[in-house]
């Protein structure tokens, strides 16, 4: 009997008005168990996530990031920015997986079976993982772009729109890293 390889696809950085979108896909290897904690990445702590992230890793059979930058969220939609960052980190896998579970009801165009699941990142493990994952490398991104550009405190709230963004980016007006398409970027050009 073959094993059906099933790769777990979520993002982090949608709604955020600065930064790229980041995917992950993950393909869990069924000899190891799986990991305990596994949960929705908003659901856990900084500390938490980070702790799973080095778990997962070791634990994969395979993972990959892929990603969307600003100018091709300002371009396509963050809808269709989300949806190519997750076609690249699944082609990204260095296994083709038989089967891609995506967080959502929205799929990319890929070359294995897709599968759609609401709430998928709160009850699929590989789904959850991807979340994890995503969300460790977009914050980490976003600790980087803290120190390009200390004046929007990113550090402190990963580019979402908080009341403390929305008054620096009045007072400092957008950056390059700012989505111009995203409304309260776009109302200060």
């Amino acid at each position: 009997m073959t094993t059906i390889l099933i790769a777990g696809v979520d993002e982090a950085g949608r709604g955020p008005l600065a930064g790229p979108v980041i995917a992950a896909a993950v393909i869990f290897d069924k000899s190891k168990p799986i990991i305990e904690g596994l949960a929705d990445s908003k659901k856990l702590t900084a500390r938490q996530r980070e702790q799973l992230a080095e778990r997962i890793k070791t634990n994969a059979l395979c993972y990959a990031l892929g990603r969307a930058e600003v100018e091709e969220i300002d371009q396509i939609n963050i809808l269709h920015a989300s949806l190519l960052a997750m076609k690249r980190a699944v082609e990204l896998l260095d296994i083709v997986p038989d089967l891609a579970r995506i967080d959502g009801n929205k799929a990319p165009d890929l070359v294995c079976k897709v599968e759609t699941v609401i709430g998928g990142d709160a009850t699929i493990p590989e789904i959850s993982a991807a979340s994890i994952l995503a969300k460790v490398a977009r914050d980490a991104e976003m600790l980087e772009l803290d120190r390009q550009y200390p004046e929007y405190m990113l550090a402190k709230h990963k580019g979402y729109p908080t009341a403390i963004h929305k008054e620096l980016l009045i007072k400092y007006g957008p950056s390059p890293i700012h989505r111009r398409s995203f409304g309260p970027v776009k109302a200060l050009i």
